[in-house]
């Protein structure tokens, strides 16, 4: 819950450097938050409309963490567009989110887990 928080508060935040966890963990907490607000859809009867409120609020910080990610690698935010290429983009983006950290500092700021190179 503690990464969750973390990129919630840097919702923002493009620029600088998130560590594998950071990522993993939050979009581990926005699946099981998500799965619980469809599930509160269906019995309440409102559609989709929890669900969909949460993914506009959340879609900002996920843009945010993953260019951040995508910088730990070395990698431009701009990078993010290859998940537009059908299957092709999708196996390349979750090979750039899985990789691990440049060692040291790199042109995105210092290593998040503290490592030199």
């Amino acid at each position: 819950m503690k990464s969750y928080m973390n990129v919630i508060k840097n919702y923002a935040n493009f620029s600088g450097r998130a560590r594998r966890e950071e990522y993993w963990l939050f979009w581990l907490t926005n699946l099981v938050i998500q799965i619980v607000l469809m599930t509160i859809d269906g019995a309440v009867g409102t559609g989709q409309a929890f669900f969909l409120i949460y993914s506009l609020l959340v879609f900002l910080p996920s843009l945010a963490v993953t260019v951040r990610r995508l910088h730990d690698s070395s990698r431009s935010g701009w990078w993010i567009l290859i998940a537009l290429i059908p299957v092709i983009g999708a196996i390349a983006g979750l090979y750039f989110m899985v990789v691990d950290s440049t060692p040291g500092k790199n042109e995105y700021g210092p290593n998040p887990k503290g490592i030199t190179a």
